[in-house]
């Protein structure tokens, strides 16, 4: 619980992966075919945020350049979690979870889907 000046851990991970993100040299790295391929997914509802700060598949996929897509949108992230816990003092996961709650909160469009620690894929 957070109480006056002293963040939880997890507010400082969030604050962390998005300085991270931000920060020349750092930002995942991803093609911009990659990126579009992932946006149009997300548009459809194939493709949505998981709760551990990966991308993950909404419906089961078999087109290899999505999955491929996906993959590579997802290493970028884990340098970027492995770069936030090694500055913070957090474990990648705990960096990867409250970079999920920030994509929910500020980044996701209506109609986008997003997965909880329950398991279960919602709609914004």
């Amino acid at each position: 619980m957070e109480t006056g000046s002293h963040p939880s851990r997890r507010s400082v991970a969030a604050s962390l992966v998005l300085a991270v993100m931000l920060a020349p040299g750092i930002a995942p790295a991803q093609t911009p075919a990659a990126k579009a391929l992932v946006d149009a997914a997300k548009a459809a509802g194939k493709v949505g945020e998981q709760a551990d700060g990966f991308l993950g598949f909404v419906t089961p996929q078999t087109d290899p350049a999505l999955e491929a897509a996906v993959a590579e949108i997802n290493a970028g992230r884990r340098r970027v979690y492995e770069e936030t816990a090694r500055r913070s003092g957090v474990t990648p996961e705990v960096a990867g979870v409250a970079a999920f709650k920030v994509l929910r909160d500020t980044k996701l469009k209506p109609g986008d889907f997003f997965r909880d620690a329950d398991g279960i894929w919602r709609r914004k």
